[in-house]
């Protein structure tokens, strides 16, 4: 989060995010030669005749937005993208959905998620049709302001969302056969350890559950903490057993999982830095190491999603300010990263980044430049390679390939 944004929200309680949609308009006009995201009501016939003779290597993709930001979004993106080039294609929108700039799949691959990242925050479940049209269930309350990260529970059964601007974490139960949303059982205000430097309170930023399915891990900026729950999968409540500090002022953003789910890497917006973190899987306590470099050099660059392949062998991250991927080579069975390069992502703040299923093609969701930019990863080096033009869509900070 940049110092501009922190006085932002200060000063008149806006959306931690959504200044920065301001900035879009002018990445949307010099991306001209690709199409943007359309509303799917008002799409011609023609278009859909197009779409059913795609081939059937197209997959679908989901893109976040913001709909309150100027030359923002008019709800989630639909598209899909081709399974061989990694080239993206519009296929409309999913209107009524306020604000949805984080996404999540249900594990059945049924319901799709979205925050609304709103001084009133909700989150809003859609149902998939087998082709891959979604179908909007309701919306439900979160109990807090911003939310930003949302999360579903392997057993399917349970929503877990963080908010932002209340420094908060909420839990739903979901429905067992449609997915949709029932009222929130838990939500929990991250309330100690006292706000890091230049912080106003907590702000919660992510909630996953671990590999081990037997904690659920929250990540504070505000706090420079991670803290650890158990999840009540009965009644739904959160239980604090354990939290990590990091060093302050590192502004923690986004936790990622290597495969062994003997360890875990955190990149830190704040500070610039990423910290290989030691999982113990019996207590849930993260025990974080030294910080290491992003490979962006001096300045702010705003680290935002890191993302660690299957295998295990490379770790990539998204650095906002220098408008890169760090690549990074994750060695002894996951205790140690080391930085091999840095690539430009061809776009303007990279807010989010995730791997197609298959690991084959990773995406980047350009906030400032209105665009999505794809690469091909190489499966043996880790190296990226750009995939082609990017792809115009307004103010995409999410991107969700299935």
């Amino acid at each position: 989060m940049s110092a501009a944004r922190r006085g932002t929200q200060a000063g008149a309680g806006l959306d931690r995010r959504r200044f920065l949609g301001t900035v879009a308009g002018a990445g949307l006009a010099a991306a001209g030669g690709v199409g943007l995201l359309t509303m799917e009501d008002s799409a011609p016939a023609h278009a859909h005749r197009r779409a059913s003779r795609r081939p059937r290597g197209d997959r679908p993709l989901f893109l976040g937005t913001y709909t309150s930001a100027a030359g923002g979004g008019r709800g989630v993106g639909r598209g899909t993208y081709d399974t061989a080039t990694g080239r993206i294609t519009a296929t409309g929108v999913v209107a009524g959905v306020a604000d949805p700039s984080y996404l999540a799949l249900a594990p059945s691959g049924r319901t799709l998620y979205a925050v609304d990242e709103q001084q009133q925050g909700g989150v809003t479940a859609m149902a998939l049709a087998p082709d891959g049209r979604p179908t909007v269930l309701g919306t439900r309350s979160t109990g807090g302001a911003g939310p930003c990260h949302l999360s579903v529970h392997p057993s399917g059964r349970w929503l877990l969302t963080a908010n932002y601007l209340s420094g908060s974490v909420a839990v739903h139960p979901l429905d067992r056969t449609t997915g949709a949303l029932g009222e929130r059982t838990d939500l929990v205000t991250h309330s100690s350890p006292p706000p890091g430097p230049g912080q106003d309170g907590p702000h919660a930023h992510q909630i996953i559950t671990a590999p081990d399915g037997r904690h659920v891990l929250a990540v504070d900026l505000g706090n420079d903490t991670v803290y650890t729950y158990r999840l009540d999968e009965t009644a739904g409540k959160l239980t604090q057993v354990t939290y990590a500090t990091l060093r302050p002022g590192a502004g923690p953003r986004h936790l990622t999982f290597h495969p062994s789910g003997a360890f875990a890497y955190l990149a830190n917006e704040v500070d610039n830095t990423v910290v290989v973190c030691r999982y113990d899987r019996g207590s849930g306590r993260l025990t974080p190491g030294t910080p290491q470099s992003t490979g962006t050099g001096p300045g702010t660059s705003y680290p935002a999603q890191i993302l660690v392949t299957r295998g295990g062998r490379f770790a990539f991250l998204a650095n906002r300010g220098h408008n890169s991927l760090t690549r990074y080579a994750v060695e002894a069975a996951g205790a140690r990263l080391r930085l091999l390069d840095t690539v430009p992502v061809g776009g303007d703040f990279p807010r989010q980044i995730a791997f197609s299923p298959d690991q084959r093609w990773l995406f980047a969701a350009n906030q400032k430049s209105g665009t999505v930019t794809v690469f091909a990863v190489d499966a043996r080096t880790g190296a990226l390679r750009s995939a082609g033009a990017p792809f115009a869509a307004p103010v995409p900070v999410c991107v969700l390939p299935l």
